[in-house]
């Protein structure tokens, strides 16, 4: 199946689904097909922290469109937090949507985890990615850390960097979801998280999110829609 996918939002995620994606497929000898279209990151968190979904939406169906001009038969969005208007989206889009809440969800529930901590975007922690959650315990950052947890991934996903403060910032704030609030994981819930986390031992366990979206995402490229979880 040939997959399109939303990308830009920020580039490093981009980068990170690609190259997942194709490491996926090469272990399979599986070939890849996809188009990747360039959404715009500062578009994004504007209409996220003004909660602009349908504005959001429309600039998604109109990328959509083009990914269906390619050839593309499904489309996935290349970030945890920018699925903030999938339910806006979703009706108006050209093609299938493979959406990261569900692909999340089972993948956590394939692990057996009973209680995940969260890290990610304000919205993607406290609506539990998007409800998806609702049969796993959850915890999220408490009183300033659940904004200091926001600006900090916001920051980083713009700039595809993260500075020393910064890492140790997440760093910190993950342990405290384990060593204080009892969870057996900690889940990167924000697609450039990789970026502060990656070769990284933070003392504690994490899943990253974004990687079980492109497990679901290859095993749909592989199988057909009917693979996707949802």
């Amino acid at each position: 199946m040939h997959i399109g996918l939303i990308g830009g939002i920020g580039p490093a995620a981009t980068e990170f689904y690609y190259r997942h994606l194709v490491r996926r497929h090469e272990a399979e000898d599986r070939r890849l097909e996809l188009t990747i279209v360039h959404a715009h990151v500062h578009t994004l968190a504007a209409n996220a922290i003004a909660g602009r979904a349908e504005a959001q939406a429309r600039e998604y169906a109109a990328l959509t469109a083009r990914l269906k001009g390619a050839g593309a038969d499904a489309v996935a969005i290349t970030s945890i937090g920018g699925h903030f208007c999938f339910d806006e989206f979703a009706p108006v889009s050209p093609l299938p949507v493979l959406n990261v809440a569900p692909a999340i969800a089972a993948g956590l529930r394939a692990r057996g985890v009973s209680r995940i901590g969260l890290i990610g975007t304000a919205v993607a922690m406290t609506s539990g990615i998007y409800g998806a959650l609702s049969d796993i315990g959850t915890v999220i950052p408490e009183g300033d850390d659940l904004q200091t947890t926001n600006d900090v991934y916001i920051a980083l996903a713009r700039a595809g960097a993260v500075s020393e403060d910064g890492r140790a910032t997440l760093f910190r704030i993950g342990r405290d979801l384990v060593e204080r609030q009892g969870a057996e994981a900690v889940l990167l819930a924000g697609t450039d998280l990789f970026v502060a986390f990656d070769g990284r031992d933070p003392g504690y366990p994490t899943i990253d999110g974004a990687l079980l979206h492109v497990d679901a995402i290859a095993r749909a490229s592989m199988f057909g829609l009917a693979a996707y979880p949802g």
